[in-house]
C-alpha cells in the first residue's frame, strides 16, 4: 500500500508507517515515500533517480543529518525537485539495507548510518556515502551540492551512470556466490584464532584502537579456543577476560541502569554512542554467562544480572489494548538534542545528589569538575577496575541508586518499542542459558513470555513468520535470521526447560525456511525468501555484522537438531551448508565466525543425557552441574522427557540406576559410564572440553 501523506507535508507519505524512525521524519518538509512498489513505480514514471536515506531511530548521526538536510526547506527543495526520496528504516528492512551497504563498501566507501545511496529509477545502485553535512566540512562536500552533481551526471552522463550500475550490480552477485569448501579442519580453527589474537588491545581489550565494537562472537572463537587447547594458552583465555573487565567496567556501560551501549568511540571504552541495543545487550550477556561459568568473576555476574534487570525493566515492549512479552529494539543516544545528555553528569551534580558520599564516588567513577568527556563526566571504573571491598561496594550501590533516582526524572532517549524477531531470538536464547547458568528460574520465565510473544504475534495468516511488530500492526517479511535465531531460541529453551514443544516449533521453523531459503543448487541459505519481490538481487552469504550471521547460525541450528532427533536430514543438511562456505575461510575469515564457532560444535558436540524427567529433584541437580560448566558445545537432553531419544543415540536405551536419575556424557557414539552425583558431571564436561 502506498504510504499515508502527512498532515504537514501531503507530498510526505510516511505518516502511516509505524516504524518510529520513519515517524521522526514523517513532518519533514521531504517529500518522502516508505520503499515500496508504488515509490519505485514513481520514479519510473517521473524518470528521477532515487535518493534512498537509511537509518535507524537510536542512530545520532541520522539525527544529525536530518536537523541539517531533511527539515530545511531548501535543501528539501532540492530533492524534491531532483528526486523520488525513499527512507528507509535499516532495522525494519535489513535486506534492503544489506544490499546497499554492501554497493556502498564495492565503491571503496565505509559503511554505516545514516546511508546515502543513489539508485536508478529501477532502484540499481550509482553511487552513495553515509552523512554529508549541510556545509562543506570533514572533508565532505556539502549535501545541496552532491544532490546537483549526481542528478546531473544521471541526466547527462547515462553511459557513466550505466558502467557503475553494470559493475556494482555484478560484484554484489558475486557477493552473493559464496566460495565452497569442505569441512574446516581444527587446524584451521587454531590458525585463526592465532591471527585473530595478533589484534587484540593487550591493555584495554577489544581489536585495535578507535572505534570499538564489542564482537561477542568473535571473542567466542577464541575462548572456544582456549577450552579446546586444555586451558593452556593464557593468551587467548586473557584477550577475552581483558576485553569483557574493560567494557564492564568502561564508559559503554551503563553504570546506574544496566545494558550496554553499541560501541566505543575510544581505545578505552569511555565514550561510547550512547545508544542501546537489544541484539548488543542479549550477546554480550550469553558471552559474560559463558566466561562466568569458568572463571566465577562476580564482576560478569553482576552485569548480567544488572543487563538483565534492565531488559525486564526497561525494554518489555506492548502493553495497554495490546500485548505484552516481546522485546524493544533500541534506546536511542540522544535525548533533547544532544548526544548523551540523558546520561552524563557534572561534578557538582553528583556532589548535590550524594553529598558526604560524592567523594568516595567520584574516585571510583573518574569523575571530576573537568569532567573526562566534553566536560562533562561519564561514570566508568576503568581508572580502577578491581572490584572493592565488600562495604564499599555497597556504599557505592546505595550512590548509584541515588543517581539514578535523579537520572529517571531527565528527559529519556527516544524508545524504539517495535518487536523485531531476530534480535528477540539472541535475548531470548541468552536469557534461557544464563537462567539455568545463574539458577535464576524467573530470567526463563522472561524468554518464555517472550518467545510465545513471537510465536503467538509475529506470526502471519500463512504460517510464517513476520520481521517487525508494533502497536498490534505486523510488518515485513521474516528475513533469515529471523527463523535462524527463533529456532536457536526454541532449541535453547528445549534444553533448558525440557518442554518437547519448543523442539516441534525449531523443526516447523526449519521446515519452513528451507522450503523458501534454501539455495538448492549450491547450498545455504538466501537472506530472503523466494517470495521478496521488492529487490534487486537475493543475497547470500556467512558474514557477521553487527548480529551474528544467519547461516552461521543455521549451521548450528541444523547440528543441534541431527543431535537432539537423530533425523539424518538435519546432519546432511549441515554438511551442505558448511561446504556451501568453507572457501570463503580463504578469502577472508575475519567475517566468519558464527560459522566457525558452529563448526566446533558441528564437530565437537557434546551430549549430556539426564536419564530422568525435569523437575524431579535428583534430575534438576545433574542439570543444574552441566549448566555450571563453560561448555559451548553442550547438548542436553532428559531421556525420561515425553520425546525419546533416537534409535540411533549413543545413550539410547540407558536409564536410571537404582531408581536415582545419572547422567551420560556422549561424543560421538560413546557414552560414560553413569554420573549420579553432580560433581562426577561437572568434572566430566569440563574433561570433555578438549578431549
Amino acid at each position: 500500500m502506498a504510504g499515508k501523506p502527512s498532515t504537514s507535508n501531503p507530498a510526505n507519505r510516511l505518516g502511516g508507517e509505524t516504524s518510529p524512525y520513519l515517524l521522526q521524519h514523517a513532518g519533514n518538509p521531504v517529500a518522502w515515500w516508505p520503499w515500496g512498489d508504488e515509490a519505485l513505480a514513481e520514479a519510473q514514471r517521473s524518470n528521477r533517480p532515487i535518493l534512498l536515506s537509511v537509518g535507524y531511530a537510536a542512530c545520532h548521526w541520522c539525527h544529525v543529518m536530518a536537523h541539517e538536510s531533511f527539515e530545511d526547506e531548501t535543501t528539501a527543495s532540492v530533492m524534491n525537485e531532483l528526486f523520488v526520496n525513499i527512507k528507509v528504516d535499516r532495522e525494519e528492512r535489513p535486506d534492503i539495507d544489506q544490499i546497499y551497504q554492501q554497493a556502498l563498501a564495492l565503491l571503496g566507501e565505509q559503511g554505516g548510518w545514516p546511508l546515502t545511496m543513489f539508485l536508478t529509477p529501477k532502484g540499481e545502485p550509482f553511487w552513495g556515502g553515509t552523512y554529508f553535512p549541510s556545509e562543506q566540512r570533514y572533508g565532505r562536500p556539502a549535501f545541496a551540492d552532491v544532490l546537483r552533481t549526481v542528478a546531473r551526471v544521471h541526466q547527462g552522463e547515462p553511459d557513466k551512470v550505466n558502467n557503475n550500475v553494470v559493475a556494482l550490480k555484478e560484484a554484489l552477485g558475486k557477493m552473493s556466490s559464496p566460495q565452497s569448501g569442505g569441512g574446516i579442519p581444527v587446524e584451521v580453527q587454531e590458525q585463526i584464532a592465532e591471527r585473530l589474537l595478533r589484534e587484540i588491545d593487550r591493555v584495554h581489550g577489544g581489536f585495535g584502537q578507535a572505534p570499538k565494537f564489542p564482537s561477542a562472537y568473535v571473542f567466542e572463537l577464541l575462548w572456544r579456543a582456549w577450552l579446546r587447547g586444555g586451558r593452556q594458552n593464557g593468551d587467548l583465555k586473557h584477550a577475552v577476560e581483558i576485553t569483557l573487565d574493560r567494557m564492564s567496567q568502561g564508559g559503554i556501560y551503563d553504570h546506574l541502569g544496566g545494558g550496554f551501549a553499541r560501541y566505543s568511540t575510544d581505545p578505552y571504552w569511555l565514550a561510547p554512542h550512547f545508544e542501546k541495543m537489544l541484539y548488543d545487550n542479549a550477546q554480550l550477556i550469553d558471552l559474560l554467562t559463558l566466561v562466568w561459568q569458568e572463571t566465577g568473576s562476580p564482576l560478569y555476574r553482576q552485569r548480567v544480572e544488572e543487563t538483565v534487570a534492565w531488559v525486564e525493566r526497561e525494554m518489555v515492549a506492548g502493553g495497554g489494548e495490546h500485548p505484552r512479552g516481546g522485546f524493544a529494539a533500541t534506546f536511542d543516544a540522544d535525548s533533547e538534542g544532544e548526544e548523551g545528555k540523558f546520561y552524563v553528569w557534572s561534578e557538582a551534580e553528583i556532589d548535590q545528589v550524594l553529598g558526604a558520599d560524592a567523594e568516595l564516588f567520584k574516585q571510583h567513577y573518574d569523575a571530576s569538575a573537568e569532567g573526562n568527556w566534553e566536560h562533562s563526566n561519564i561514570l566508568n571504573r576503568n581508572k580502577r577496575p578491581a572490584l572493592a571491598d565488600a562495604a564499599t561496594e555497597q556504599k557505592l550501590a546505595t550512590a548509584r541508586a541515588k543517581l539514578k533516582a535523579v537520572r529517571d526524572k531527565r528527559i529519556w532517549p527516544g524508545w524504539d518499542d517495535k518487536v523485531l524477531a531476530d534480535w528477540n531470538g539472541l535475548m531470548i536464547a541468552a536469557l534461557a542459558k544464563a537462567a539455568r547458568a545463574f539458577d535464576q528460574p524467573h530470567w526463563l520465565e522472561l524468554a518464555t513470555d517472550a518467545f510465545a510473544f513471537v510465536r503467538d504475534h509475529m506470526t502471519g495468516a500463512d504460517g510464517r513468520l513476520r520481521h517487525a511488530w508494533r502497536q498490534g500492526t505486523l510488518k515485513h517479511r521474516a528475513t533469515l535470521d529471523d527463523y535462524a535465531n527463533m529456532i536457536r531460541a526454541a532449541l535453547a529453551l528445549h534444553e533448558t526447560t525440557g518442554e518437547a514443544e519448543y523442539l516441534e516449533q525449531a523443526e516447523m521453523w526449519t521446515r519452513i525456511v528451507g522450503r523458501h531459503y534454501w539455495d538448492g543448487d549450491n547450498g545455504g541459505y538466501f537472506f530472503t525468501a523466494d517470495d521478496a519481490a521488492d529487490l534487486i538481487l537475493r543475497a547470500k552469504q556467512a558474514n557477521d555484522n553487527a548480529v551474528p550471521s544467519g547461516n552461521g547460525t543455521m549451521l548450528a541450528n541444523l547440528a543441534r537438531l541431527f543431535l537432539l532427533t537423530g533425523e539424518d536430514s538435519y546432519r546432511r543438511r549441515a554438511e551442505a551448508q558448511r561446504s556451501a562456505f568453507a572457501g570463503e575461510l580463504q578469502r577472508n575469515f575475519f567475517p566468519l565466525t558464527t560459522l566457525l564457532n558452529a563448526s566446533d560444535f558441528f564437530d565437537n558436540a557434546v551430549q549430556v543425557v539426564i536419564a530422568g524427567v525435569p523437575g524431579e529433584a535428583d534430575a534438576e541437580a545433574l542439570a543444574k552441574a552441566a549448566w555450571s560448566v563453560s561448555q559451548p558445545n553442550m547438548v542436553l537432553q532428559y531421556s525420561g522427557a515425553a520425546r525419546a531419544l533416537p534409535a540411533l543415540h549413543p545413550a539410547h536405551g540407558k536409564g536410571k540406576v537404582d531408581g536415582r536419575a545419572v547422567a551420560y556424557v556422549c561424543r560421538g557414539q560413546t557414552c560414560s559410564l553413569p554420573l549420579a552425583e553432580p560433581a562426577a558431571l561437572q568434572a566430566a564436561l569440563r574433561e570433555q572440553v578438549f578431549t
